[in-house]
């Protein structure tokens, strides 16, 4: 009897195929820092004594510390420093009714609507809106009024009644552009800052001459 041959099976092993990656370098060289610098604004000329508002408006629009002091030295006034320390001086204490300014006699308020700081107020828009600082009519100038604002705060003129110490007030108010009148109300309540960006570092440093405190 033949005896029955073995088999043998042969397996195949799989064969595994390997994937070959290639990383991609990443750059190590720094992005250049992008740094925000402050420009500065230039200091536009004016004309011979011009008005308050025409001064504090180039100063407030200086985005710089520095530019804002350039802009007050250039303009240097004793009438601008008079109404810098009436705002900022804590020591000068407004003998003036805070708030709305109203008219001087009954007749004004009947003929016409609202205070006289609405008033200003409304001459204010007008000239904005038609894009304009130019007035009809001549005015007075707080460079020529300065020398009487030391009725209005303590201990400048004791001898005038609120009533008369008001009605000059209000006589002045009348007589400035509106927008120098405006000025005057926002820094009789010591609040300028409300409409222009003149920081008290910035008065300080323009006018180093300027003795702050005890000033009542």
């Amino acid at each position: 009897m033949t005896p029955a041959k073995k088999t043998t099976r042969t397996t195949t092993k799989p064969v595994v195929r390997t994937r070959t990656t290639t990383k991609k370098k990443v750059s190590t060289t720094p992005k250049p820092k992008v740094t925000a610098t402050a420009t500065t604004t230039a200091i536009p000329d004016l004309p011979v004594n011009p008005f308050t508002f025409e001064v504090f408006d180039i100063v407030s629009k200086q985005e710089t510390n520095a530019g804002k002091v350039k802009a007050l030295q250039k303009y240097e006034h004793d009438s601008l420093k008079a109404l810098l320390i009436w705002n900022y001086d804590d020591s000068v204490i407004s003998l003036l009714p805070p708030g709305e300014v109203p008219y001087s006699s009954m007749e004004d308020e009947q003929n016409t609507t609202g205070s006289l700081s609405t008033r200003i107020d409304q001459q204010i828009n007008t000239l904005s809106h038609h894009k304009t600082t130019n007035v009809d009519k001549g005015h007075t100038t707080l460079r020529r009024e300065w020398t009487k604002l030391y009725n209005f705060i303590k201990g400048g003129n004791d001898t005038l009644n609120g009533l008369r110490r008001e009605t000059m007030f209000i006589q002045i108010l009348q007589g400035l552009h509106p927008l120098d009148a405006e000025i005057l109300c926002l820094i009789k309540d010591k609040d300028l800052e409300s409409k222009y960006a003149i920081p008290k570092k910035s008065v300080i440093q323009a006018y180093p001459d300027i003795q702050w405190g005890n000033r009542s």
